[in-house]
């Protein structure tokens, strides 16, 4: 063990977190989330004869470490995932190529829905929350939402079954709930799923009350159930919120932010991709990271009015759309484009009227993993500057992760209307 590494050892925090494992060369060779980082990491260096061969390997090739502290296990859970997505270490090999993403699938359109989770979401009325990450994790967030508002996970029959004596069911079967009502807290759970989990406790705190002041003490129960459940799920479990999971000290968005040169910080970075078959199916996709990490209920998806095998002209109707949505969907501090001069040139003009950066990733038509990170930065009124990337530097990593999320998405919808226009 290096001195340099045997002093970071001593530094390590009692916070939950994610690590990370570099090789001499600075590299990114392992990722880990850890409950508490000061015993996780330092475990790797410890009793070494009771490790695994494959262990040891890992710890003969460690010569520093780092971390992010977060507030909660689930939040380490959640940053270990997107980390080793960003970074392809070459020791997570069960988790660097899993692309599956879930979809929590909810038909409010029915007399009685019913919560499900899917890899495909399908144009059929219902409202879909995700991508996420994580089936694990999903499953275990949906088991505890289920416990403060039960729901249905199948067709409704009509029969009573274990679930309804477990109280995991709103209880509809045996005269417990009405499909109002049970609607009524589907919504809650939906608001949830949302991110508005804040306004959502001090909504129902108030319902408390004004149920136990008007005499309604069974009612009022029910909502205090759902408030204490929903103030312990604060500091256990998070969807899209992502309020604690503030990871701004990241290197690579200090690195990104002293290119595009902005004082603010970089807290929300939008990425936009267009997806077609000559010309047909046209698509665009854009994906949004907060704090560097994937914040996958804030995506958005546009079928484009104007059919044409055109990328700047597609690039451009997307970014006029979505700069629409300042005040209700949020407002970025950088935009990545997937294109170059073409792509920047056709969005330039309206992004420097909303006063947002914007930038490109040339890949000069290499869209293979491996492909190069050449960014595209506007400079003065009309010049641009490329800047060649190192391939293994932080800020590469970072928009190259950007970058496949961007057409990931966009591939995923247009192959979804493609799949819908050969059924018609």
């Amino acid at each position: 063990m290096t001195p340099k590494l045997k002093e970071k050892l001593k530094q390590l925090p009692r916070e939950p977190g994610v690590y990370f494992h570099k090789n001499r060369e600075g590299e990114v060779i392992y990722v880990g989330k850890a409950a508490i980082l000061r015993n996780r990491v330092r475990q790797y260096f410890q009793s070494p004869e009771r490790k695994d061969a494959k262990t040891r390997a890992l710890v003969a090739e460690i010569d520093d470490t780092d971390w992010i502290v977060v507030d909660t296990e689930m939040d380490a859970l959640f940053l270990e995932s997107e980390m080793i997505k960003r970074y392809m270490p070459k020791w997570n090999i069960l988790l660097r190529d899993d692309k599956t993403v879930s979809y929590v699938r909810i038909d409010m359109k029915s007399e009685v829905p019913y919560v499900t989770m899917t890899r495909n979401p399908e144009d059929d009325g219902a409202e879909y929350f995700g991508p996420y990450y994580g089936k694990t994790a999903i499953t275990r967030a949906l088991r505890v939402l289920r416990r403060i508002f039960p729901y249905y996970d199948r067709p409704y029959t009509g029969r009573k079954t274990l679930n309804t004596d477990l109280g995991l069911t709103p209880g509809i079967e045996v005269g417990k709930m009405t499909p109002r009502d049970y609607k009524h807290d589907l919504r809650r759970m939906i608001s949830y799923l949302k991110g508005n989990r804040k306004r959502l406790v001090r909504d129902i705190e108030k319902l408390m009350y004004e149920a136990a002041a008007n005499g309604e003490y069974e009612k009022a129960a029910e909502y205090r159930n759902q408030f204490f459940g929903l103030k312990g799920l604060g500091t256990k479990i998070i969807f899209s919120d992502k309020e604690y999971l503030d990871i701004s000290s990241d290197q690579a968005l200090q690195e990104l932010q002293a290119i595009v040169g902005v004082e603010k910080p970089l807290v929300r970075i939008e990425g936009y991709d267009i997806s077609h078959q000559s010309g047909t199916n046209v698509v665009g996709s854009m994906v949004c990271f907060i704090n560097g990490v994937a914040d996958r209920t804030k995506y958005r998806r546009f079928k484009l009015r104007k059919q044409q095998n055109n990328d700047p002209e597609s690039m451009s109707e997307v970014l006029t759309r979505r700069l629409r949505h300042l005040d209700d969907w949020g407002r970025p501090d950088l935009i990545v484009l997937d294109g170059s001069v073409g792509q920047l040139s056709a969005v330039r003009l309206a992004c420097d009227e909303a006063g947002i950066p914007v930038i490109g990733r040339d890949k000069s038509g290499d869209h293979s993993k491996n492909a190069r990170v050449r960014i595209v930065v506007p400079e003065g009124k009309e010049d641009y500057r490329m800047i060649e990337l190192a391939p293994d530097s932080h800020i590469a990593k970072l928009i190259a992760r950007i970058d496949e999320e961007s057409h990931r998405f966009a591939i995923q919808y247009h192959t979804l209307l493609k799949r819908r226009d050969a059924l018609k």
